[in-house]
C-alpha cells in the first residue's frame, strides 16, 4: 500500500524515546509498503534524511521553529478559539501546504498521524485510511504533570490545556479509522476521552534488539545512572526528587557511589550540581552513553508524573542492565518486580532497592538477565509490531471496497 507516515520529529536518529517508537514503526512498515515520510524538522538535517531515504518512497520536512513570542501568539489564539494550545502551536501553514500538494499529487491508501500533533493534518488527506498512533494519552499525561506543579499561572493553564485536549483526543479516538496504544493503561484513558466504547489496537514501543547489545558493564560498577532528556518536566522532576530524598540516603551507607544524569538541556541548578562535591556528575547530552552504562550499577526511573512507556526502561532491558523504578515509571511494561525489575514508590523504599544492587552483585547479574530475555521475547519490533499487519489489512480490505 501507498502509507503517508506524519511525524512531529524526524525519527532518525533513534536517540530519544518518541525517535525510538518511530523508527522501528518505520523498519517495520517499510518492509510492505511503500512509505512517504513527512516530518518537522529542527535545523539542518539532511544527513538525517539521506539515511531515511533508504527505506522511504520519499521524505519531505518542514522546518518548525519555536520562540516565546510564537508560543504567545499561539496561546492568543487558544484563548480566542477555544483549542488546545499545545495544537495550535504546532499548526503551522508550510505544513498544511505541502499535504495539500502530496494528497493531489498522490492518492494514498493509508496515512499514519504518529502522535496527537500530527493528527490535524491527516485529517487533511482525503480518502485515505487514517490511523492515530498515540504515543501516549497525552490528556492524562499533562493532567498529571498539572497536579505536581505549585498554584500560578502555569499550573492554571495546564489546567486549562489538559481538559481541551481531553475532548480533542476523545474527538479523533472516535472519528479516526483505527487508533493505537502503547499500553492497555492508555487504551482505557484514550477510551475514557472519547466517551464511549471504541477499538484501540495495543502496540507496545518496541526496540530492536538486534542492534541493542548487552553493556559489559565493570565486575564492581558503583555509579547510578539516569538517562533522559532533561527539558522534559517529568524527568527534571525525577532527578530532584531523586537528588533531594533519596541519594543522600544512599549515600549515608555508601558514600563511594556516584550519580550520572546523562540527557540533553539540563537546567542550570542542575549544572551546578556538578561542583557540589556530592558525587553527582551532570553531563548534558552525549552521543554515545555506553561509557556511563558501563560503570553503572543501577538505572533508576524515579519518575512522579508522566505517561505512556518510557523507552529507557526498554533499552535498558535490553541491555542487560538493572532498574529500580516508581510504578508509575515503568507504567505499561510487563515487567515482574524483583524478576525483572525492583520498585519502591517512597523515599525509603527506592533508596533501599538501589542499595540492594549496589551491594548484591548477584542479583544485578539476574535484574540484567531476566530484563534482556523479556526485552527479545515482548519488545523486539518484529514480534511487537505485528497486529500493524492486521490494522492495515483492514484499510487494504476498505480501499478496495471503495474502489
Amino acid at each position: 500500500m501507498k502509507v503517508l507516515l506524519l511525524t512531529q520529529v524526524l525519527p532518525y536518529p533513534p536517540d530519544s524515546g518518541p525517535k525510538v517508537k518511530t523508527w522501528n514503526v518505520l523498519m517495520y512498515l517499510s518492509r510492505q509498503h511503500d512509505v512517504t515520510l513527512v516530518s518537522f524538522v529542527r535545523g539542518e538535517r539532511s544527513v538525517e534524511v539521506e539515511c531515511l531515504q533508504r527505506y522511504c518512497t520519499a521524505v519531505h520536512t518542514v522546518p518548525m521553529k519555536r520562540s516565546l513570542f510564537y508560543d504567545g501568539l499561539a496561546m492568543l489564539r487558544s484563548l480566542l478559539n477555544g483549542q488546545s494550545w499545545m495544537m495550535v502551536r504546532d499548526d503551522r501553514l508550510a505544513m498544511r501546504r505541502l499535504l495539500a500538494r502530496l494528497a493531489a499529487e498522490t492518492s494514498f491508501d493509508l496515512v499514519h498521524a504518529d502522535q496527537l500533533n500530527m493528527a490535524q493534518y491527516a485529517e487533511r488527506v482525503p480518502g485515505a485510511f487514517k490511523v492515530l498512533d498515540a504515543h501516549n494519552a497525552l490528556w492524562l499525561l499533562y493532567k498529571r504533570l498539572w497536579k505536581t506543579l505549585a498554584p500560578g499561572p502555569r499550573k492554571w493553564l495546564l489546567n486549562r490545556d489538559w481538559r481541551l485536549l481531553k475532548s480533542y483526543e476523545g474527538w479523533l479516538v472516535r472519528e479516526f479509522d483505527a487508533v493505537l496504544a502503547v499500553s492497555h493503561l492508555d487504551r482505557v484513558a484514550l477510551q475514557e476521552s472519547a466517551g464511549q466504547p471504541v477499538d484501540i489496537v495495543v502496540i507496545p514501543i518496541a526496540i530492536d534488539t538486534d542492534e541493542v547489545n548487552v553493556i559489559e558493564r565493570e565486575a564492581k560498577p558503583r555509579h547510578i545512572l539516569h538517562i533522559g532528556t532533561m527539558y522534559w518536566p517529568p524527568n527534571i522532576d525525577a532527578v530532584n526528587w531523586f537528588i533531594r530524598e533519596i541519594y543522600p540516603i544512599i549515600r549515608q551507607q555508601r558514600p563511594d557511589v556516584e550519580f550520572d544524569v546523562v540527557g540533553s538541556r539540563p537546567p542550570a541548578e542542575l549544572l551546578a550540581l556538578n561542583d557540589a562535591g556530592l558525587g553527582i556528575n551532570v553531563t548534558g547530552y552525549v552521543a554515545d552513553p555506553t561509557p556511563y552504562q558501563r560503570s553503572a550499577a543501577v538505572l533508576v526511573v524515579p519518575v512522579l508524573a508522566g505517561g505512556g512507556i518510557r523507552v529507557k526502561i526498554l533499552n535498558a532491558l535490553a541491555e542487560g542492565i538493572p532498574i529500580v523504578s516508581t510504578t508509575l515509571g515503568c507504567e505499561g511494561i510487563e515487567v515482574t518486580p524483583g524478576q525483572d525489575i525492583l520498585i519502591g514508590d517512597s523515599p525509603e523504599a527506592f533508596a533501599a532497592q538501589v542499595l540492594r544492587v549496589l551491594n548484591d552483585a548477584d542479583l544485578g547479574k539476574r535484574l540484567a538477565l531476566n530484563g534482556r530475555r523479556l526485552a527479545e521475547e515482548k519488545y523486539d519490533y518484529r514480534k511487537a509490531c505485528r497486529p500493524l499487519d492486521e490494522v492495515y489489512a483492514r484499510a487494504a480490505s476498505k480501499r478496495s471496497q471503495d474502489l
